[in-house]
C-alpha cells in the first residue's frame, strides 16, 4: 500500500482475483440502496467481481439466477429510490444447517469468499454463524462430492463484512443508538412517549393525565403520544395505542384519535445523511474485505461520531445476547440501559419535555440571555427551546434577545418563560429573529443593557459571524466587566463554515433540500436521453454543501473553492461525461459552490458544458438559491440543536458556579468564552481565541476541513481515478460494554 508521511493510500489496493458478494437482508431500510451501489462500484474499481445477492439469504440459498454478476452500470439511478433494489427476504431455510450447506455451495461455484451483509441484528447473527461453520460446511460438501478438494483448500476462508442497515436501530454499535420512538418524542416535542426500553413506573397513567390536563389549560391545542410497538409496564403487560387513547378519551374527555405509522417508516426516498452514511460505510466495507486476512476477525463496519469505524462482529452479537439477557431475565424488567446515547436522550426528552413545579426548581438568582446571530439556519428554533427550558430547570432567569446584537443595543430584550418556546422544535427561519449586526461598533449600549438586566452569561447560535461576535466580546472584557462572564456559541448555519466543528445545526436541512431538488432535476430528463444538469449550491467559499451534497445525489463532478481548477479539469470532466454517455447511463449531474471561482461561473460552466457537448448530450442550469436556507429542520438537526443547546446550558450552569465571587459573576480565562462543536467523535467546549489560529478570516472557512476527504468518494463512485487516503480506515476497535450504576440507571429511569 502507498505510503507518504505515514499516511496510508488505496492506490495500490487490489482487488484483482477477488469475488465479493452482496445482499440485503430482513425489512426494508432507506439507504440499503445506497450501500449496495458503493459495494459494487468501490469493487469493481479496484478490480474484483462483485455480485448481486437477490433476494437475501434466500436467494444465497437457492442460488441460480438469484446471484448475477453486477456492472458499474447496474447500480445507476439507485442512489434515490428507498428500499431495496436486489430484494430481501427472512430466510427460514437459512436457519437451517441444510440451507447453508446449500448457501456455500453455491458461493464456492462463483469462487465468492468475501460477503458484505446489509441487514439488522438477525442478518448479521446469521452471517457470523456462517462464518463459523464455513469450513465445516465445506468438508461437507467435498464428502458429498459436490466440490473436490482444491476447491475446499482454494476458498478455504469466508470473509464476512457486516453493515447495519435497520429501521429500528437495535444493533449494538450503529450511530444513532436510540430508537424511533425516542429521537422522534425529542424531534416533534411530543408530551408523552412510552418505550419498551423503559418501562413506566406504577402510577403513569394518573400522571400523564395530569400533564396533558396542564398544557390544556395553559392553552396548548393538541397534545402528541408517542407509544412505541413493544411498549410495556413494569408488570411486562403491553401497553397499545389503542389503550392509551381509551385512557385519555375516559378520563379527559378529550377528542383523541390513534395513528398506526407502520410500514410508512419503511418507505421513502432516503435522507441525505442515510446516503452519505450507506455510501461511506459501503466503501469502508470493501476496504475492510480487501484487507482482510485469514487472521482477521469478521466486522461490522459502523459510524462513530464523524468517524468511520471497524469492530468484530463475534463481539457486537455477544453484545446484542448480553443486552437480551439484561432485558429480559431482570425480576424488576426494568431494562438497565448500557448505551450512553440511548441514555443521554432519554435524559433529554424528559428534562424538556416534564417541567418541575416551581416548589422544586433550584433557585440560582443568574440572568442568562440567549440570541441567534447571522442567517437563519433550520433548527435554530429547537436549540433556543431547549436553551430555555433547561436554563429555567436549572433555576435561572432566561431573557431572549430579538434580532441579535442590533435588538440587543436597542434594548430588544425580555424575559421567556417555559411556554413561551412551545412548539418551537419543528419551525424553520429564527423565531426570535436574527441579523449579521456585529457588537464591537456598539459595545458601550450592549454593556449598558447588559447591566440594566444584569446578564450573568450569554449564550450565542449562529454561524461565522457568531464566532467573530465572541472573539469581539473577548476582546472587550479588558474595558467592560459586563463581559466577564461565561459566553457560549453554538454552531448554526448552513455553511457548515465555522472552526471547532465538523457539523453546524442546519447543515443537514439545506443538504437535504439539496439532493431532494437534485432528485427531482434528473427525474425531470427521466424521459430525454443525454442530458448533463448544472447545479448551483450556496455556502459562500465554503464548499462543503457542494462536495457532500454532490455524494449524497451522485454527482459526477463538485466545483470549490477549496480544490482550486482551471480549464484543463473542466475538459476532463466533460470528457468522461462524454464517455459516460455512451453507456446506458444517461444523465450527469455538475454541482458548482457559489464563490469556488471568480472567472469560472455557473453560467461559464454550463456553456462550455454545452459547447463540448454538443452531439453527445444536451445541458441544464440551475441556481437553487435560498430554499437551501428555508424549510422546517430536519430531525437531524432538531435533535442536534436539542442536545448540544442543552449540554451548552448545563456548562454555563457550571460556569456560574465556579465564577461567582462577592454576590457578582466574575470569568475572565479563556475557558469562559467556548464554542461548543463536535469534534471526531465527541462533542468539545473549546475557547473562541485558540480558534483564530485554525480560521481563514478571508474566507470565513476553517483552514482544515474534514470533509474534504469524502471528496474522493464522490470521484470514486463517479469513476474518476483519484487518490484516497485511508489512514482512518482498518482500525480494528473493540465493543465495551458500558455498564452504569443500579443508582444511575435508576436516575434515568
Amino acid at each position: 500500500m502507498a505510503q507518504t508521511d505515514n499516511k496510508r493510500f488505496f492506490e495500490n489496493l487490489s482487488g484483482a482475483g477477488k469475488a465479493i458478494a452482496v445482499l440485503t437482508s430482513g425489512g426494508d431500510a432507506q439507504g440499503m440502496n445506497a450501500a449496495v451501489r458503493a459495494v459494487v462500484r468501490m469493487g469493481i474499481y479496484v478490480g474484483a467481481k462483485v455480485y448481486f445477492v437477490h433476494e437475501g439469504y434466500q436467494g444465497m440459498v437457492d442460488g441460480g439466477d438469484n446471484i448475477k454478476e453486477a456492472t458499474w452500470e447496474s447500480v445507476s439511478s439507485m442512489l434515490q429510490m428507498g428500499g431495496t433494489v436486489i430484494g430481501s427476504a427472512r430466510c427460514k431455510d437459512f436457519r437451517m444447517h441444510e440451507g447453508r450447506l446449500k448457501a456455500a455451495h453455491n458461493l464456492v461455484q462463483r469462487g465468492i469468499t468475501n460477503l458484505c451483509v446489509i441487514g439488522g441484528d438477525g442478518s448479521l447473527t446469521g452471517a457470523n454463524l456462517f462464518r463459523e461453520e464455513w469450513s465445516g460446511l465445506l468438508a461437507e460438501l467435498v464428502q458429498q462430492g459436490l466440490i473436490d478438494e482444491e476447491a475446499s483448500q482454494k476458498y478455504s476462508a469466508l470473509h464476512i463484512v457486516g453493515m447495519v442497515g435497520s429501521i429500528d436501530n437495535d444493533f449494538c454499535v450503529t450511530q444513532r443508538k436510540c430508537y424511533l420512538a425516542l429521537v422522534s418524542a425529542l424531534a416533534c416535542g411530543a408530551d408523552w412517549v412510552l418505550i419498551p426500553e423503559m418501562p413506566p413506573e406504577d402510577g403513569w397513567e394518573e400522571k400523564m393525565c395530569q400533564k396533558l390536563s396542564a398544557k390544556r389549560a395553559g392553552m396548548k391545542r393538541l397534545n402528541i403520544i408517542i407509544v412505541a410497538e413493544g411498549a410495556i409496564d413494569r408488570n411486562n403487560q403491553p401497553i397499545t395505542s389503542e389503550h392509551v387513547k381509551n385512557l385519555v378519551v375516559q378520563r379527559l374527555g378529550f377528542d383523541t384519535r390513534v395513528t398506526i405509522l407502520g410500514h410508512v417508516q419503511r418507505g421513502g426516498t432516503p435522507s441525505a445523511f442515510d446516503r452519505i452514511l450507506a455510501s461511506r460505510m459501503g466503501v469502508e466495507a470493501v476496504l475492510a474485505l480487501l484487507e482482510t486476512t485469514a487472521n482477521t476477525p469478521a466486522c461490522v463496519v459502523s459510524l462513530c461520531g464523524n468517524q468511520s469505524v471497524r469492530l468484530p462482529l463475534m463481539e457486537c452479537v455477544q453484545m446484542i445476547q448480553h443486552l437480551y439477557l439484561i432485558k429480559y431475565n431482570n425480576n424488576t424488567n426494568v431494562f438497565v440501559c448500557t448505551c450512553r446515547s440511548f441514555e443521554n436522550n432519554l435524559k433529554t426528552y424528559k428534562l424538556l419535555a416534564h417541567r418541575k413545579p416551581e416548589s422544586e426548581l433550584p433557585q440560582s438568582n443568574f440572568n442568562v440571555a440567549v440570541l441567534n446571530v447571522g442567517a437563519p439556519a433550520a433548527g435554530m428554533n429547537a436549540a433556543v427551546r431547549s436553551a430555555v427550558r433547561v436554563g429555567i430547570s436549572e433555576g435561572h432567569k432566561m431573557f431572549a434577545v430579538s434580532d441579535g446584537f442590533e435588538g440587543f443595543y436597542k434594548g430588544q430584550i425580555k424575559e421567556i418563560k417555559w411556554a413561551d418556546v412551545g412548539g418551537w422544535t419543528g419551525q424553520g427561519g429564527s423565531l426570535l429573529g436574527t441579523k449579521r449586526t456585529l457588537p464591537a461598533k456598539h459595545i458601550d449600549k450592549i454593556a449598558e443593557q447588559m447591566r440594566k438586566y444584569n446578564i450573568n452569561a450569554l449564550l450565542v447560535i449562529g454561524g461565522f459571524e457568531a464566532l467573530e461576535c465572541l472573539l469581539q466580546l473577548y476582546e472587550a472584557r479588558s474595558s467592560y466587566g459586563e463581559f466577564c462572564i461565561p459566553l457560549c456559541m453554538l454552531p448554526a448555519t448552513i455553511s457548515n463554515n465555522v472552526p471547532g466543528t465538523n457539523l453546524s445545526i442546519g447543515a443537514d436541512t439545506a443538504l437535504n433540500a439539496i439532493v431532494e431538488t437534485c432528485d427531482r432535476i434528473k427525474q425531470s430528463a427521466s424521459g430525454t436521453k443525454h442530458r448533463v444538469f448544472i447545479i448551483e449550491t450556496m455556502g459562500g467559499y465554503c464548499g462543503y454543501l457542494a462536495s457532500v451534497g454532490g455524494l449524497a445525489a451522485g454527482a459526477d463532478a463538485a466545483y470549490i473553492f477549496e480544490e482550486p481548477f482551471d480549464i484543463r479539469d473542466l475538459q476532463s470532466n466533460v470528457e468522461h461525461l462524454t464517455e459516460k454517455m455512451k453507456t446506458s447511463i444517461q444523465r450527469g449531474l455538475v454541482l458548482r459552490n457559489e464563490n469556488s471561482n471568480e472567472n469560472y461561473t455557473t453560467d461559464f460552466i454550463y456553456q462550455l458544458y454545452s459547447e463540448e457537448g454538443k452531439g453527445v448530450f444536451d445541458c441544464r442550469k440551475n441556481v437553487l438559491g435560498h430554499m437551501q436556507q428555508g424549510g422546517a429542520p430536519s430531525p437531524f438537526d432538531r435533535n442536534f440543536g436539542t442536545k448540544i443547546a442543552a449540554k451548552a446550558m448545563q456548562w454555563i450552569s457550571k460556569k456560574l458556579n465556579e465564577s461567582y465571587r462577592k454576590g457578582r459573576v466574575f470569568a475572565n480565562t479563556e475557558d469562559s468564552a467556548c464554542l461548543l462543536g463536535m469534534r471526531r467523535r465527541a462533542l468539545v467546549f473549546q475557547p473562541v481565541v485558540q480558534l483564530r489560529d485554525e480560521t481563514d478570516f478571508v474566507h470565513r472557512i476553517p483552514k482544515e476541513q474534514w470533509w474534504l476527504k469524502l471528496r474522493p468518494l464522490m470521484k470514486i463512485l463517479a469513476k474518476y481515478k483519484t487518490s484516497y487516503d485511508i489512514s482512518d480506515s482498518g482500525q480494528l476497535e473493540h465493543v465495551v460494554l458500558n455498564r452504569p450504576k443500579q443508582s444511575e440507571a435508576m436516575a434515568a429511569i
